[in-house]
């Protein structure tokens, strides 16, 4: 497989999140390419690879490869994928370290992103107008990896969104009353991942802790709560509720020996 991008001329696949940013990007940069999705005809997809020398193939991961293989004309390009799971022979991962919303961004957002590489990969020489960090792994610990980015942003954006739902549904606060919070938190732990952290489970607060697992009995967000507790080093012991009231519940928490 070539390695080197011997002009500037690209092909992107998709017109998901992923391949609107990346085209805005590249307007922002000046870099020329031409778009194609199935809105359009095969015959357009000729159309524009023959006159493009890199591929980016910005559609579902479970999509790229039957691409691949069932457009031959595809096998002479230099072919690029942005999963951050997938390998593939056929073509270079290059997954960008970024969560892609509805809404584009500046340049410098866009140049901020990092890029995770497969081991091998020359990521300036297959976007030479670019001025992103890359960083490359074998091939063993991509998923880890992608794991990893997926419980540090995905799940908390799942977090954000089941809290704030439940602060207006059960107690009929506005949805936005803890974005300052969860700005100054983010910011906080950018400023100083190791010592950023507060709140009752951090202070090793029992009496706090049980309070919040009691009255989220029968919550959708009682197993979170309990695999976090646990996370942070401390261990939930089962208890049973009397029918009386929780008076006489069993510890509920202590620490890991």
């Amino acid at each position: 497989m070539n390695r080197q991008v011997p002009n500037k001329k690209y092909t992107i696949i998709g017109d998901g999140k992923v391949a609107c940013h990346f085209g805005h990007y590249f307007n922002l940069v000046g870099i020329s390419f031409n778009q194609w999705h199935r809105k359009l005809t095969i015959k357009q997809l000729q159309h524009a690879v023959a006159k493009s020398d890199v591929v980016l193939l910005l559609i579902s991961d479970d999509a790229i490869e039957d691409f691949i293989l069932q457009h031959s004309f595809l096998h002479n390009k230099i072919l690029i994928h942005f999963s951050g799971t997938l390998i593939l022979d056929k073509a270079f991962g290059c997954h960008p370290l970024m969560t892609f919303a509805n809404e584009l961004y500046d340049l410098e957002t866009y140049q901020s992103i990092p890029f995770v590489c497969d081991e091998n990969t020359d990521f300036d020489a297959l976007f030479p107008q670019l001025k992103n960090t890359s960083y490359t792994l074998t091939r063993e610990h991509k998923a880890y990896y992608h794991a990893m980015c997926v419980i540090a942003g995905n799940f908390t954006q799942t977090l954000m969104r089941k809290t704030a739902h439940q602060l207006h549904d059960k107690l009929g606060l506005p949805v936005d009353i803890s974005f300052p919070y969860l700005l100054q938190t983010t910011q906080n732990f950018i400023n100083n991942p190791e010592g950023s952290a507060t709140g009752p489970i951090e202070r090793s607060d029992f009496t706090t802790v049980k309070k919040h697992l009691q009255v989220l009995q029968g919550n959708e967000l009682e197993g979170v709560y309990k695999s976090f507790v646990e996370l942070n080093s401390l261990r939930v012991v089962n208890f049973s509720q009397p029918k009386h009231g929780l008076k006489s519940t069993t510890q509920l928490l202590r620490k890991v020996q």
